[in-house]
């Protein structure tokens, strides 16, 4: 059956110039593009394509922020302060031992760990930088292999469904399948924005977290600077999460739209969950600003997916209540860092917070209006000749209303 003639809807001169460009490229070429339609189709593979390459750059980029040697400016600073700051504790910890010289091996075993531990850390601060970088082009190596494979990657698939999908002369599939690449580019530009900030923060904390372990190797604060770090890292392949499902879309672009708006809410959750610090605030400042531009359910749904409420209870047993606030759990890195230097860790207190409290008040506030509002109306429709100030008390020393039954006056 021969195919459908892509002019026959066009009439007179347009028919005749898209007939024109037919068997040849409207450039005069070897036939490479056959006409508007077969052009259209190449330009729009061609924009996929740079999404898709876009994405992947971002996501997992192969450069990282971070400083690839320790006589780097950024990182030489903190380095300083790191070392001296190993020293110091050292010695601190040799005089307490010289004081209390008369408890015997105990005293002499600590300050055979401080020894050890302190030239552990000093060793170790120069190699953070390097080891970070190696690490962060093993990833994007890793990523690109990954998403660039013909069974498991959802961009391979798409890439291929662009040409020989069931629906891909469908032009609202092919607009649906854009569309997401470019909500896919934005939410790769904020994982972006996000990732490579917090790898260069962590890393040049590095040498303060390491000078923690002059006091004898308490190693909480290295192991919760560490899951940080490695979860920042390896964030990018949240996305192959996908990939057992790519297999069932293969074939249709509409199930590949579907997939990679799931892909959207991981990468969005990438950003809430990986950097713990300013990652909620800036998912919740995504959130807000879609939902400020639509009344979608489905959209809002999605974007609660990616950006949950996150929720605070009180530690007391009496009335236990909770309301959506920023985590609490965020100062627990900062109590473990003051616990490795011998510093007494800030306590959370029992009841809730003030800006918990300030926020359950607020997030309350609308409904328990309407409340108020709807009973009032109830009571207005039940009694409608009761007036409004007929449950009022008189209040003392005021004079009896002249319906109330009293004495009048003549």
């Amino acid at each position: 059956m021969p195919d459908k003639d892509p002019c026959a809807l066009l009439k007179d001169a347009a028919r005749q110039y898209c007939n024109s460009g037919q068997g040849k490229g409207a450039g005069g070429g070897d036939g490479a593009d056959s006409g508007l339609t077969d052009g259209a189709s190449s330009h729009v593979q061609d924009l996929a394509q740079w999404l898709i390459t876009k994405v992947t750059n971002l996501v997992a980029p192969g450069r990282t922020w971070a400083p690839q040697s320790a006589d780097n400016p950024v990182y030489q600073s903190f380095m300083w302060l790191g070392q001296h700051l190993a020293i110091a504790i050292f010695v601190c910890v040799i005089v307490v031992c010289a004081l209390t010289a008369w408890q015997g091996a105990p005293r002499l075993q600590q300050m055979g760990n401080s020894t050890g531990w302190t030239l552990v850390a000093v060793t170790g601060m120069a190699s953070v930088p390097g080891a970070v970088v190696l690490l962060n082009n093993a990833v994007a190596q890793a990523f690109t292999a990954a998403f660039d494979s013909d069974e498991v990657a959802l961009f391979s698939v798409i890439r291929a469904d662009l040409k020989s999908a069931s629906d891909s002369g469908n032009p609202l599939a092919i607009l649906c399948i854009v569309s997401a690449l470019c909500v896919a580019l934005a939410f790769a530009g904020l994982v972006f924005m996000t990732r490579q900030p917090g790898i260069l923060v962590f890393v040049c904390m590095a040498p303060l977290i390491l000078a923690s372990l002059a006091r004898g190797g308490d190693m909480s604060a290295v192991q919760a600077w560490a899951q940080r770090l490695l979860g920042l890292m390896f964030a990018p392949f949240a996305l192959l999460l996908v990939a057992p499902f790519v297999s069932m879309a293969r074939g249709s672009l509409v199930l590949d739209t579907v997939l990679l708006v799931a892909a959207d809410v991981l990468m969005l959750r990438m950003v809430f969950h990986g950097v713990p610090y300013f990652g909620p605030k800036v998912a919740g400042l995504a959130r807000s600003m879609v939902e400020s531009r639509t009344d979608n359910r489905v959209v809002r749904g999605i974007m609660k997916a990616g950006s949950p409420d996150v929720w605070e209870q009180e530690s007391i047993p009496r009335q236990p209540r909770m309301v959506p606030t920023p985590k609490r759990a965020m100062g627990q890195d900062s109590n473990a860092l003051a616990a490795a230097y011998g510093l007494k860790a800030r306590t959370q207190p029992g009841r809730m917070t003030t800006a918990s409290a300030i926020a359950q008040v607020e997030h309350d506030a609308e409904r328990r209006t309407l409340i108020m509002d709807a009973r009032r109306a109830a009571r207005t429709a039940h009694n409608p000749r009761r007036p409004a100030n007929a449950n009022s008390r008189p209040t003392p020393g005021s004079p009896p209303s002249a319906g109330a039954g009293g004495p009048t006056t003549p």
